[in-house]
């Protein structure tokens, strides 16, 4: 299955997230399919990035996001 979810690249202390399409099956840093966006909760207000229309394109193809990513997408407007 094919989910949209985060993935950490940031470090010790200092989250940032990469919004990406992976395979349910592979580890949270793992190999992604595609990039969507990118979230840094650590910045005041936070800072979402997010490419609406690829988003929709892989919904309509069935990818399934996560709850916090399904969160981030309406605050985008992407959903």
């Amino acid at each position: 299955m094919v989910k949209i979810r985060l993935k950490r690249i940031g470090a010790k202390k200092a989250p940032f997230y990469r919004i990406v399409v992976a395979d349910s099956r592979v580890p949270r840093g793992g190999k992604a399919i595609a990039e969507l966006g990118y979230y840094d909760p650590t910045k005041e207000p936070s800072v979402l990035k997010v490419d609406a229309e690829l988003a929709k394109e892989w919904l309509g193809k069935g990818a399934q996001p996560t709850d916090t990513v399904r969160a981030l997408l309406k605050k985008a407007g992407a959903l």
